[in-house]
C-alpha cells in the first residue's frame, strides 16, 4: 500500500508515477479522492475547535460550582458538543474507510531505475545464458515427449477439467526431483529456510500481499460458515473468506505480520515447495496446450524481508538464485527487466526469467522477482526497530526459484533425444537414483 502521507504531500507526483504504469491511469480518482481529503480536514479541524470549546467549558463549570453556582446551561452546552464530535467521528471513520479503499486498489509505485513501457514489448533483456541447442531432428513438444512417460491430460481432465494434469510413473517421479533439487539449492547453497505452509489463508492474509481485493477473481476461494459448511466460490459476504494459495509467497511474507522484529534478525530468508492454484480468469484461450498454463501447479518460492537499505541488493542477489538453478539443469535462458507498465500489482521493480523452449522456439517466462519495498509491509504492518529505538517498515522480496511444471517442460524439450528419451542433467541424477536417462 502506498503511504498516505505520501499522496498527500505530492499527489501530482503520484499520479505522475501512476501513468507510467498505464496512461491515462484508471487507479486513483483523482476528484473524489481530492473531496474526500478536504471534507476529512474541515472534520479534523471542527472537531479540534469543538474539543477546546469543550475543554473550556469543562474547566469553567468546575469554576462555577465552586462558587455554587448554576451550571445547567452550561452543561447542556457540553453535552451537545459531545453529540456533535460523535457525529463528527462517525462521519470520519466512513471518509477513512473510503479512502482506506482507495489506497488498497492502488498498485505500487515504480522505481527510478524501472525502464517504461505499456506492455510486455517494453521489457529490456539484461543477459542470456547458454545456447539454444541446434537439434538435427525436429524437436517434439512437452505433450508429446511427456504422455509416453506418464503425462496424462485426459485424466487431469476427467478429474478436475481444463488445465489440470495427472502425472504418473516417470514423468511424476521426475516433477518430485525436480522440486526436491531446487529446494536443496536454495537452502544448502543459498541460506533459506525451507517451511511448509497452509494451503488455504484468510482473506486479510491475501490483502496484506496485494492479491486482494484487485485479483479475487483470479483466485479458488471459499467461505466457511459458522456451521462449518464450505461452498466453493460465491457465498454470503458476510461470512468469513478463505482462498486457496496461488503462490507460498503470500503465507511466507505474511509470517511477519503485525510484528516488530529486531534489526539483527534481518534478513529473513524463506523457501517453500507447495502447490499453487489460479482461475487463470484473465487468461481464457492462452496456451490451452500442455502444462504451461494450469489452474494448479507446483512453484518452489523464495521470500527475502530485509532492512531498507538492503533491498535493492537482494532482489539482484535473489534473481541469480533463481538463475543459478537453470544453470545446473542446463536450460538457456535470458534475463528481462520489466517495464513500468508489465509489472505485477504489488512490485517496485522485477526481473523475469525466461526459460528457451525448442518446441515453441521461443523463451518463455520460469520466475519472476521482485521487490515491493514497503508496499506489503505497510499492509501486514510488518516494521523493525532501528538503532535508534523507532520502528520503520520492512521490505519485502519474493521471487520463484523455480515454477516446477514449467522446468518440468524445459527439461522434457531442451534434452530430448531423437528416439524420445530424456537425458537427465548431471545436476538431476542424485534426485532419481543416478538414472541419466528417461525412455527411448
Amino acid at each position: 500500500m502506498i503511504d498516505i502521507n505520501l499522496i498527500r504531500r505530492d499527489l501530482d507526483g503520484v499520479v505522475a508515477q501512476l501513468n507510467r504504469r498505464k496512461n491515462p491511469q484508471p487507479f486513483l480518482d483523482v476528484g473524489r479522492y481530492t473531496a474526500l481529503e478536504g471534507e476529512r480536514k474541515q472534520i479534523q479541524t471542527s472537531t479540534e475547535q469543538l474539543q477546546a470549546r469543550r475543554n473550556a467549558a469543562s474547566k469553567q463549570i468546575g469554576q462555577m460550582k465552586g462558587k455554587s453556582e448554576d451550571t445547567t446551561a452550561l452543561m447542556a452546552e457540553v453535552s451537545g458538543i459531545a453529540e456533535q464530535m460523535k457525529a463528527g467521528e462517525q462521519l470520519l471513520e466512513q471518509l477513512q474507510a473510503e479512502l482506506s479503499q482507495m489506497l488498497m486498489s492502488l498498485p505500487n509505485l515504480p522505481q527510478v531505475t524501472v525502464p517504461d513501457g505499456v506492455d510486455e514489448t517494453g521489457n529490456v533483456e539484461v543477459r542470456r545464458w547458454g545456447t539454444p541447442r541446434a537439434f538435427d531432428f525436429k524437436p517434439k513438444d512437452h505433450v508429446d515427449l511427456g504422455t509416453p512417460l506418464g503425462m496424462e491430460f485426459d485424466t487431469g481432465a476427467l478429474l478436475a477439467g481444463s488445465r489440470f494434469t495427472f502425472l504418473r510413473g516417470p514423468v511424476a517421479r521426475l516433477h518430485r526431483a525436480l522440486a526436491q533439487f531446487m529446494l536443496d539449492v536454495q537452502t544448502g547453497e543459498h541460506g533459506y529456510t525451507e517451511c511448509w505452509t497452509p494451503y488455504i489463508v484468510n482473506r486479510e492474509i491475501y490483502e496484506g500481499t496485494g492479491q486482494l481485493p484487485k485479483f479475487k477473481e483470479d483466485m479458488f476461494w471459499v467461505f466457511r460458515g459458522g456451521d462449518g459448511s464450505a461452498a466453493a466460490g460465491g457465498g454470503d459476504e458476510a461470512q468469513p473468506e478463505q482462498y486457496l494459495i496461488s503462490t507460498s509467497e503470500v503465507p511466507l511474507t505474511n509470517t511477519v505480520r503485525e510484528r516488530i522484529l529486531d534489526a539483527a534478525q534481518l534478513p529473513i530468508k524463506l523457501t517453500a515447495h507447495s502447490p499453487c492454484f489460479r482461475s487463470e480468469a484473465g487468461s481464457a484461450g492462452r496456451d490451452t496446450r500442455g502444462m504451461i498454463r494450469q489452474h494448479q501447479f507446483d512453484k518452489v518460492e523464495m521470500v527475502q524481508v530485509v532492512l531498507p537499505e538492503h533491498s535493492d541488493a537482494a532482489l539482484e542477489q535473489m534473481v541469480g538464485h533463481a538463475e543459478a538453478v537453470l544453470q545446473k539443469l542446463e536450460l538457456p535462458y535470458r534475463v528481462l527487466a520489466m517495464c513500468s507498465g508489465d509489472m505485477g500489482f504489488a512490485a517496485s521493480k522485477t526481473y523475469d526469467l525466461e526459460v528457451w523452449l525448442p518446441a515453441q522456439d521461443t523463451y518463455r517466462e520460469i520466475s519472476s522477482c521482485s521487490n515491493c519495498d514497503t508496499f506489503q509491509a505497510r499492509r501486514m504492518q510488518a516494521r523493525f526497530r532501528n538503532a535508534a529505538g523507532k520502528t520503520e517498515l520492512v521490505h519485502t522480496l519474493n521471487g520463484s526459484g523455480l515454477a516446477v511444471g514449467r522446468a518440468l517442460v524445459a527439461v522434457l524439450e531442451n534434452h530430448q533425444r531423437a528416439d524420445g528419451a530424456i537425458v537427465i542433467p548431471v545436476a538431476l541424477r542424485p534426485y532419481l537414483g543416478g538414472l541419466e536417462q528417461l525412455g527411448g
